[in-house]
């Protein structure tokens, strides 16, 4: 009954009409700037910050959450029309997706994205009404060395998804991890492999990295042999419908991705980038269709985008109820909150009870306007590809010129970008997939530091991974999936029968 009049309060405080044109404007501007390369939802939320000043908490935080999780969707938009992630999470989207779009498939990918997004959000939700005490207690059982074993999995997953194979993947992570390395290092103070260049010292950006490699490069790849469109056929909506049997064949996708974000979502630090890697790393070994995966399975789109959002929505669990940010764009949440007088932590939900479960079901709201607003626009997205390649790709490049730009107004960033892009160019050409050093690149730095941490509190003990439960566990699942690439899919009881 508590349960019930909780969610009473939450829909009596999000329901309003004031609180509704918010939350759309939101999901709106979101999914608008999630499609630009380079910007993302940490661009989209600091934009829209100030705006938040002047509104009651409840719709500044309703608002600023439908930016978050609606760049979230948007940033798989261009994933798979143009294999230019919008996010790092969305960089898994593009293995199956950017295929299906080549396949004259692009309006199936961006359909089954929607269904899946809005599945994976709703699934996160349930999880946060249902599970958010018990998650946010189990979330603060996680010391460092957990944390590192969480790190540790992550990378396995991104060399597993490597299409490529394992052992190219293990190497794409590896100079993943050594360029995070780039850069002032936390600990000491000394600068670390800036090669005599000052503007490496805050280290390489994100974006100029993910932008280099799936952007630049793929303007490179397709503008050296490709003259045609990918969507020449006339656009009607049943060609957005996936087949019976890619509806059947998605629904145990779609529910594994979301336990998996579900998951990774309560976990400061992780997210969606490693709920997305890893959701999809288990997908493709237990799939009877795993061995295809990477030639435009709808399998690898549902997988990443459920497990995305359903991150996307618990990640508010440990943000609210242990005022610890996930991430970056969670930290900017925080922000918004304490410039209203409201301190984040396990009193919130019982001293603002109608700001935390209106946010809840002001979710449901927002993922309901995003399918509602998305589906009838899958025409409009995939007249994208019709537009002609001269246009296209000068387009292309500018706008992630522009968006580097826009990050910290560095001629350099964009000069960098350019340099992974004809790096990412290289690799392709030796069958390197790009997809593994992105999260290398993102979990290195992490996992550095809270290896660091650990051995600080165990006094240089390397025996503390092994003795804490959680730590030994994540561990042995890592080395367990690792093993299991070289395990041949014919000796698989469940891939027998594809």
């Amino acid at each position: 009954m508590e349960l019930l009049s909780n969610l009473a309060l939450g829909f009596a405080t999000a329901a309003t009409v004031y609180n509704l044109t918010y939350c759309f404007v939101g999901v709106f501007l979101g999914t608008f700037i999630g499609v630009l390369p380079g910007v993302g939802p940490l661009a989209a939320v600091a934009m829209l910050l100030p705006v938040s000043f002047y509104l009651p908490p409840e719709t500044a935080l309703v608002m600023l959450a439908g930016v978050y999780y609606g760049a979230e969707y948007g940033g798989s938009i261009a994933s798979i029309l143009l294999n230019i992630p919008g996010t790092p999470s969305a960089s898994v989207t593009c293995l199956d997706g950017y295929p299906m779009a080549r396949d004259g498939r692009a309006g199936v990918a961006l359909f089954s994205t929607a269904i899946a997004s809005f599945f994976g959000a709703i699934f996160g939700v349930v999880v946060m009404v249902l599970l958010s005490p018990a998650l946010a207690e189990f979330a603060l059982l996680f010391g460092p060395a957990e944390y590192f074993a969480v790190m540790v999995l992550g990378l396995v997953a991104a060399s597993v998804v490597s299409t490529s194979g394992a052992l190219r993947g293990v190497m794409m992570v590896c100079l993943g991890i050594l360029l995070g390395t780039v850069g002032v290092d936390i600990n000491s103070g000394e600068t670390r492999f800036v090669v005599g260049m000052p503007e490496l010292r805050d280290g390489v950006s994100l974006v100029v990295v993910a932008m280099g490699l799936f952007g630049i490069s793929e303007v490179m790849v397709s503008a050296r042999g490709a003259t045609r469109s990918y969507a020449t056929e006339r656009i009607s909506m049943s060609k957005f419908l996936p087949t019976r049997a890619e509806w059947l064949r998605s629904v145990g996708p779609a529910i594994r991705g979301s336990a998996v974000g579900s998951f990774f979502g309560t976990l400061p630090g992780t997210g969606q980038t490693v709920a997305s890697f890893v959701g999809y790393a288990l997908e493709k070994r237990i799939s009877p269709r795993g061995d295809k995966f990477g030639t435009g399975q709808i399998e690898g789109v549902v997988v990443p985008e459920a497990a995305n959002n359903a991150a996307a929505q618990t990640a508010f669990i440990p943000t609210l109820t242990l005022g610890i940010p996930g991430s970056t764009t969670m930290a900017l949440m925080l922000g918004a909150l304490m410039i209203h007088g409201i301190t984040p932590g396990p009193r919130l939900i019982s001293e603002h009870p109608e700001l935390f479960w209106g946010l809840i079901v002001s979710f449901l709201f927002g993922n309901l306007f995003l399918l509602i607003l998305n589906i009838p626009l899958i025409g409009l997205w995939v007249r994208l590809l019709r537009v002609p390649h001269y246009y296209l790709y000068p387009t292309v490049v500018v706008l992630i010129c522009v968006g580097v730009y826009s990050i910290d107004n560095s001629i350099f960033d964009i000069w960098m970008t350019l340099a992974f892009g004809v790096l990412g160019y290289v690799l392709r050409l030796f069958r390197f997939e790009p997809a593994p050093l992105l999260i290398g690149f993102v979990l290195g730095p992490m996992m550095e530091e809270f290896f660091r941490r650990a051995m600080l509190l165990s006094r240089g003990d390397p025996t503390v991974f092994l003795e804490r439960p959680g730590s030994a566990a994540l561990l042995g699942i890592a080395l367990v999936l690792l093993l299991a690439t070289g395990i041949p899919r014919r000796f698989l009881p469940w891939a027998r029968s594809a």
